[in-house]
C-alpha cells in the first residue's frame, strides 16, 4: 500500500512537471504512444498472473516448474504482441515518428516475462521484496525524468524512459530472485503446465482486454479524430480525474471481510452494511466531484499551466464518473462474493462497448466536450444502469438509488 501511494504522488508530481515541459502537442503524443500500447500489454501478459499465483499456492513444490514456464509463455506472448502492434501501425495514420515511439515502448513488453518473479513472492506473501523492486524503478525513473526536464531533453528521451522503467524493473526482479537463491526458472517449461495455464487464463486475457479498451481508447479516438494536442489537453483531465481511483479500491479491500462476515450471521446484516458501503462511495465521490467542478479551471491552470486550460472544461464533465467507478469498484466486490464475475465482465463490455460508439458520435459534434460526456455515460452504463436489466443485480441497482437519497448519506457518515 505504501509503495502504490508513494507512486501515485511521485508520477503526479513528476507527471506535471514532464507536461509542463513538453507541452501538450508532445505530451498528448506520449499519452497517445502509451495509451495504445497499454492495450496490447493485456495480451502479452495473457492473464497468467492470478493464476499463476493461485497454482504456486497449491502446489509449492512445483514452483520451478510453474515460474519457468510462464516466463516461457509470458515472453512468446510480448514477442506475439509485439508483432501485431507492428501489423496494426499500418492501419493507422500515424507519421514515421509516432509509429517508431510506439514501437521503443511496445518493445518493453518482451521484459514483461520478468513479472512470474513478483507472481511467486504474492504467492509467498512477501510483497516486500517487490515493493523494493518498483521502488528502486520509481526511483530511477523519477530521476531521470527530473534529469531531462532540467536540460530541456526532447521527447525521444521520455519515450526511452519508459523502456527504461520496464527493462530497470525487470533486472530488479531478477536481482532479488538470485539473490535469495530461489533457483533457475528460465531453464524449464513443461508443455502440459503450459496447456493448463492457457487453458485457465484465456477468458482472464479478453476480460483484461476489454477493460483496458474501456479506459484507454478515448485517447486514441481524440488522437485519430483531432490530433496531438487534444490528447495532451484531454489526458490531463483524466489524469487529476482517475488520481482518486484508488480510493474505492482501498476502501472496499477494507471493509469486503466484514461484510463477507455478515452474511454468515443473517442476510439482514449482509445487505445492511453493503447500503453502508455504496452510501459511503456516493459520499465520497461527490464529496470529491462538487469542489472540482468549481475549481476545475484554476486547478489545471495552476498545477499545468496555461497552455492546458482547456482542460479544466473537460474536468469539470469527467470527475463525475468517478461517481460510478466508486460504485462499480464496490458492486464488483458483491459480483465475486456472489459467484457472479460473468456479470462483472457483461457489464464492462457493455461499457466499452458504449464508450467506443458513444465516442464516434460526439467526438466529430462535440470534440474534447463529447469524450468526457461519453466517458460519464458509459461509466454510468456499467456502473450503474446495468444492474437494472439483470435480475440477478436488480438489488444492488436498488441499493445504489437508495446511496443517492439523505438516508443514504447518513449511512455513508455513519459507516465513515
Amino acid at each position: 500500500m505504501g509503495e502504490q501511494l508513494l507512486r501515485l504522488s511521485a508520477e503526479l508530481l513528476v507527471g506535471i512537471w514532464v507536461a509542463r515541459h513538453l507541452g501538450a502537442e508532445q505530451f498528448g503524443l506520449l499519452s497517445y504512444v502509451i495509451a495504445f500500447v497499454a492495450i496490447f500489454g493485456v495480451v502479452a501478459r495473457l492473464g497468467l498472473d492470478s493464476i499463476v499465483v493461485r497454482n504456486l499456492v497449491n502446489n509449492p513444490g512445483q514452483y520451478n516448474q510453474i515460474l519457468g514456464t510462464a516466463f516461457w509463455l509470458k515472453l512468446v506472448g510480448g514477442i506475439f504482441s509485439l508483432a501485431i502492434v507492428s501489423l496494426a501501425l499500418v492501419m493507422l495514420s500515424n507519421d514515421t515518428t509516432a509509429n517508431l515511439y510506439i514501437l521503443i515502448i511496445a518493445s518493453g513488453m518482451i521484459f514483461q516475462s520478468f513479472e512470474v518473479v513478483a507472481l511467486y513472492f504474492q504467492s509467498q506473501v512477501q510483497s516486500k521484496y517487490i515493493s523494493s523492486a518498483k521502488l528502486i524503478q520509481l526511483l530511477l525513473s523519477s530521476l531521470l525524468k527530473i534529469y531531462l526536464v532540467c536540460v530541456d531533453g526532447d521527447l525521444r528521451w521520455f519515450v526511452l524512459v519508459s523502456l527504461v522503467d520496464q527493462i530497470t524493473l525487470a533486472a530488479s526482479y531478477f536481482i532479488i530472485y538470485r539473490r535469495r537463491r530461489l533457483g533457475n526458472f528460465f531453464r524449464t517449461f513443461d508443455s502440459a503446465t503450459a496447456k493448463k495455464l492457457l487453458i485457465d487464463s484465456w477468458p482472464l486475457i479478453f476480460s483484461g482486454l476489454v477493460v483496458m479498451i474501456y479506459m484507454r481508447i478515448d485517447q486514441i479516438m481524440i488522437k485519430e479524430m483531432m490530433g496531438d494536442k487534444e490528447v495532451g489537453i484531454y489526458s490531463v483531465a483524466v489524469r487529476i480525474s482517475e488520481v482518486w481511483y484508488f480510493i474505492p479500491m482501498v476502501i472496499t479491500a477494507s471493509l469486503f471481510p466484514s461484510i463477507i462476515n455478515a452474511k454468515k450471521v443473517s442476510e439482514e446484516l449482509y445487505y445492511a452494511r453493503l447500503q453502508r458501503l455504496y452510501s459511503l462511495m456516493v459520499l465520497i465521490a461527490i464529496a470529491v466531484a462538487v469542489p472540482t467542478t468549481f475549481i476545475s479551471d484554476w486547478l489545471v491552470v495552476f498545477l499545468y499551466g496555461e497552455e492546458y486550460r482547456l482542460a479544466g472544461d473537460i474536468l469539470r464533465i469527467n470527475i463525475w464518473a468517478g461517481v460510478f467507478v466508486f460504485l462499480g469498484v464496490a458492486s464488483g466486490s458483491w459480483l465475486a462474493n456472489e459467484n457472479l464475475q460473468h456479470l462483472d465482465f457483461y457489464r464492462t463490455f457493455s461499457g466499452a462497448v458504449a464508450n467506443v460508439l458513444l465516442n464516434l458520435l460526439l467526438i466529430p459534434m462535440y470534440g474534447l466536450i463529447g469524450a468526457a460526456v461519453a466517458t460519464v455515460i458509459s461509466y454510468m452504463l456499467a456502473g450503474f444502469l446495468f444492474d437494472f436489466f439483470n435480475k440477478k443485480t436488480r438489488v444492488l441497482f436498488a441499493m445504489k438509488i437508495a446511496a443517492f437519497s439523505m438516508r443514504g448519506i447518513k449511512a455513508g457518515f455513519a459507516a465513515k
